[in-house]
């Protein structure tokens, strides 16, 4: 059987690609290849006369096959990006999403306001619930080198994951790792809480684009009924997780400002700041502890 060229490849995977309905199917292409060829999809055009051999045009073919079904390139790589860095991911984790960025910057945020000035010259502690691949609280660490935190996530697979994304990066002895459910029995107080639920309703989970409803943890999507079953169990216990002073981000579903804002007034807490995403939702919560 005649071996075929990377550059005839490209050509008749990003045409398989544009049938399937993927949108820019030739950069999809050149991710696949670069991944599977080692190559940085940059460098591609130096090596299209280079002809396959059998395993990589088989491993090539079953790539652009799981593309075509919507799987995304994260979860075939298996890594993401998320604030400049890089994170592998697992079948238990979520993909990185651009979204959950807004909590480290307005973190960093308040950090950076005179209130707090004096604070970040001083050990922090983190604690991050529903860690997931842990790329919220290795962010934060990256970016503030004082700080120590503790990582709580109820999937094995998932702290697994965020243990080995944090020997990766160096941050591993500056973070602990708990399988947990949220906070129960967590006695320490905390300068920096970060709270990323699953926030969707039940029934909008048949809803949801064929990449997240079939390649994404339903553990890490689904909220009860009405997405809103983790803020009912985390927010009452926030006063009691927070030094004075301290302060939360709180990442929330579409929606769901005005209740989760009732149960954070509920729950004592009246110097309350909102952000919204790139989209222009309304989309993270941050609290200070009085």
């Amino acid at each position: 059987m005649p071996r075929v060229s990377i550059s005839e490849t490209v050509h008749s995977a990003s045409l398989q690609l544009a049938c399937a309905g993927v949108e820019e199917p030739l950069l999809n292409v050149r991710v696949l290849l670069g991944h599977a060829l080692g190559i940085k999809p940059d460098s591609l055009r130096n090596h299209m006369d280079r002809a396959l051999t059998e395993a990589e045009a088989t491993l090539i073919a079953s790539l652009v096959e799981r593309r075509s079904k919507r799987e995304t390139l994260n979860r075939i790589i298996g890594r993401g990006e998320f604030c400049g860095l890089w994170f592998e991911l697992n079948e238990a984790t979520l993909e990185p999403r651009p979204e959950s960025e807004i909590i480290v910057r307005a973190i960093l945020e308040k950090l950076g306001k005179p209130v707090w000035k004096s604070r970040i010259k001083k050990p922090l502690r983190i604690l991050d619930l529903g860690t997931g691949s842990g790329c919220i609280m290795l962010s934060l660490l990256h970016n503030l080198p004082n700080a120590t935190g503790l990582a709580i996530d109820i999937a094995p697979r998932a702290i697994k994951k965020a243990e080995e994304n944090a020997r990766r990066l160096g941050l591993n002895r500056r973070c602990a790792f708990r399988l947990n459910n949220w906070a129960s029995g967590i006695s320490e107080a905390f300068d920096i809480l970060s709270f990323n639920p699953p926030y969707i309703p039940r029934s909008d989970i048949p809803k949801l684009q064929p990449a997240v409803r079939n390649y994404d943890p339903i553990l890490a999507l689904e909220g009860g009924e009405d997405g809103l079953d983790p803020y009912r169990t985390v927010i009452p216990s926030l006063p009691r997780l927070l030094k004075s002073g301290g302060f939360a981000g709180i990442e929330l579903g579409d929606g769901q400002t005005n209740e989760v804002g009732r149960m954070l007034k509920q729950s004592g807490f009246t110097d309350i700041s909102l952000y919204a995403d790139f989209r222009g939702f309304e989309r993270v919560f941050v609290v200070r502890k009085t």
